[in-house]
């Protein structure tokens, strides 16, 4: 859960590799996978499809356990509303879905108004103003 996701965690991303256009996204779940590299497109493992990923920095160090690297991987589900608009979360969002808007290397990203399905309220829209959930 991107909640779940503490700052330490992503500490050494440098960049995240998008492999589809997520403007027309209101959000994208995130997770943190173990990846035998800090760089390249990770195996996919899930329903659905993955949407990016992050990439690391070469000082980024492999756990001592498993000689593996904790990445953030981005991706959907068939049932997500960019699938399904009228479906299961039309009106919310997953608790790993962040706005990929907010995200950045190392910044958790948040939810917002767009990615849980609600309009901002006219007198938002107006001031051109969008809050963070």
């Amino acid at each position: 859960m991107s909640s779940l996701i503490s700052a330490d965690e992503i500490g050494y991303e440098t960049e995240f590799v998008w492999l589809e256009d997520i403007a027309p996204l209101d959000y994208v779940r995130q997770s943190l996978d173990r990846l035998p590299t800090r760089r390249g497109r990770p195996a996919y493992h899930r329903d659905g499809r993955m949407v990016g990923y992050a990439t690391l920095s070469s000082d980024a160090k492999p756990s001592r356990a498993s000689g593996t690297f904790r990445r953030r991987v981005f991706w959907l589900l068939p049932h997500d509303r960019d699938a399904e608009p009228e479906g299961l979360y039309a009106k919310s969002a997953p608790a790993e879905a962040v706005d990929p808007r907010t995200l950045q290397p190392r910044v958790k990203g948040y939810k917002t108004e767009r990615s849980e399905g609600g309009p901002p309220s006219t007198a938002m829209r107006e001031l051109g103003i969008t809050l963070p959930l």
